[in-house]
């Protein structure tokens, strides 16, 4: 999952809403807060948000998941 306080940092950092992030994204605001609430983004929009965003470390915020161990 997606560190969506990262992010939600990351728009006010840069001056901007939710809302204007989502239309940079060519996506309704709707869709943007729904991807927000489930913390998911396909790959293009990750790409998108890094540049959108000025994200230098993106992998603290889309790549960092804690991954438990299970013998299967």
């Amino acid at each position: 999952m997606v560190d969506t306080h990262a992010i939600k940092v990351a728009i006010v950092d840069n001056n901007m809403t939710q809302k204007s992030v989502a239309l940079a994204l060519n996506m309704t605001p709707k869709t943007f807060y729904s991807r927000m609430k489930k913390g998911v983004f396909w790959s293009d929009e990750i790409d998108k948000l890094i540049d959108i965003l000025n994200i230098s470390d993106p992998e603290t915020i889309f790549f960092n998941q804690k991954v438990s161990h299970c013998d299967t």
